[in-house]
């Protein structure tokens, strides 16, 4: 036996030597044909395929989305089947530590019938080198085995099926956030970004939203449409993208709107803010660096910029400049100092090449004077539905009611249902008047103290209806007293024409009676 094992020994460090003076010595085209005749030969022996999926493609620092979407797959699989694990922190996910498998370990899995094997190989540096990323010298792969016969099914179908379950199951761990662009002067330098995020934990959803209930179920309806429209926006050859504007006056839950659609599609939320972005061509990087899934939200958009008056301010600038030449200079002051991003630029924007860059995108605006937007920014097309967020209905004060003091149905309903049909108020004034101040007051207190507070606002209503009413007759009365006194002065000016018209008349008659006269005597 012991001989045996001498001869075994001797052989495998022959057979080391020979390959060591192969790879060192041999020309390298010699080498490459001597491999491949030898791979051919191989094939019939072993007739299985292998595909390795590199960490680390294309640019050197960044990882490789068909790797990670792989260890995302692979985890549940590697925590049951493999005996080595390592622990990967995965960013912004609901679970931060994902088990994935550690280096020379191999997994199975089936498709179709059809048997697959996932290893994951790390090959380190040749060379000892200092560098500031030490992990990314290490090259890592899986590497996926399967039989030859199954070659077309697997190249296409499975690796497919793969790498979308990965995504979908990142999508699904992942934390939702709230983002805000970044000033574009930091948007260089190490690990800068565009955007700055947080976590997305508002509460909002459409069960809790006061708004009257059909309208709430055709959002949540054009919401799912959307959302499962991938290939019907294909069909039509238009982008996967939906615009939402919402408009009425201050605390009627246009805000908590957006909140209660980002987390019923469990969307991101990317806030816009106009007024930090220099020029179109910042807004464009910035809608390149969105992703899929996400509610991109300009709010207050009449206020962001002076994008509702550009067309009309630009010919009356151009007819200040050729009666002013120095208010050209003026002009061109403030135009360097504020934001150039034009109306133009935010079409492009919304509805333009650029936005389909990417898919399933929300586009949404919030304004509180629909009036002041330009008819283009908000046609049909780009902000496809518009929805009105308007005062506090019977429907919406039932939900408050359910929300804030767990009550479904009170003799004091109708009362108020009576009441909000009279008076314009706000959800957000229902919801602060609903809502308990102390442990003392119950729901009938709570209640109680609402319609007073409608009472009271709809005699403040009718005394401010009354005050507008009074100044619009004193200006109707002191506008119909300048008409007057403008007339006035009209007739004794006419008057005092003819007055002196007449004089000249009569004076004229009597030179031309005394020229008569003398021209009778001489004749």
């Amino acid at each position: 036996m012991g001989e045996t094992w001498s001869q075994l020994g001797s052989l495998i460090a022959t057979a080391m030597f020979l390959w060591a003076m192969f790879d060192k010595y041999f020309p390298h085209h010699l080498r490459s044909l001597i491999l491949s005749h030898t791979k051919k030969l191989t094939s019939f022996v072993y007739p299985y395929i292998q595909i390795k999926f590199p960490e680390f493609t294309g640019e050197y620092l960044k990882r490789s989305e068909a790797y990670a979407a792989i260890e995302t797959y692979l985890s549940s699989k590697s925590s049951n089947e493999a005996k080595n694990l390592k622990a990967v922190v995965v960013k912004d996910s609901s679970q931060p530590v994902q088990l994935s498998m550690d280096e020379n370990e191999e997994v199975t899995d089936e498709f179709e019938g059809m048997k697959v094997w996932w290893g994951v190989k790390k090959i380190p540096p040749r060379t000892q080198s200092f560098s500031f990323y030490p992990e990314m010298e290490e090259k890592r792969y899986y590497k996926l085995t399967f039989h030859k016969s199954h070659r077309e099914t697997l190249c296409g179908k499975y690796i497919n099926h793969v790498l979308q379950e990965g995504k979908a199951i990142t999508v699904r761990n992942r934390q939702r956030k709230l983002c805000i662009n970044n000033p574009s002067q930091n948007w260089r330098g190490y690990r800068s970004t565009k955007w700055s995020h947080v976590t997305f934990e508002h509460p909002a959803s459409f069960d809790t939203l006061a708004m009257d209930s059909k309208k709430k179920e055709e959002i949540i309806n054009d919401l799912i449409k959307f959302s499962e429209g991938k290939e019907y926006y294909a069909k039509i050859g238009k982008a996967w993208k939906r615009g939402y504007l919402l408009y009425g006056p201050p605390g009627t839950g246009k805000s908590t709107m957006i909140a209660a659609m980002a987390n019923y599609l469990n969307y991101d939320i990317y806030d816009l803010e106009l007024t930090t972005v220099k020029d179109n061509t910042e807004l464009r990087r910035l809608l390149i660096e969105t992703t899929s899934k996400s509610i991109i939200v300009i709010e207050d958009i009449d206020c962001s910029l002076d994008l509702t008056g550009q067309r009309k301010k630009k010919k009356e600038q151009e007819k200040d400049e050729e009666k002013d030449p120095a208010s050209k200079m003026a002009i061109g002051e403030e135009e360097s100092s504020s934001s150039k991003v034009t109306l133009s630029g935010l079409l492009n924007f919304i509805d333009g090449l650029w936005s389909a860059c990417g898919g399933e995108r929300i586009i949404v605006f919030t304004t509180n004077y629909v009036e002041k937007l330009d008819p283009a920014l908000i046609r049909r097309g780009r902000m496809d539905m518009h929805i009105e967020m308007s005062y506090c209905g019977f429907d919406a004060f039932k939900v408050l009611a359910k929300n804030y003091l767990d009550v479904e149905s009170h003799e004091l309903f109708e009362t108020i249902d009576d009441l909000l049909k009279e008076t314009e108020m706000t959800p957000a004034d229902v919801a602060e008047n609903l809502m308990p101040k102390s442990q003392n007051e119950d729901a009938e207190t709570c209640l109680k103290k609402l319609i007073e507070a409608i009472k009271t606002a709809k005699e403040e209503a009718t005394k401010k209806a009354e005050e507008e009413a009074r100044l619009k007759a004193e200006k109707e009365e002191k506008e119909k007293q300048e008409a007057t006194q403008e007339d006035v002065k009209v007739d004794e000016s006419s008057a005092k024409d003819v007055k002196e018209n007449g004089v000249d008349v009569v004076k004229d008659d009597k030179t031309l009676g005394k020229e008569v006269k003398e021209n009778g005597a001489t004749a």
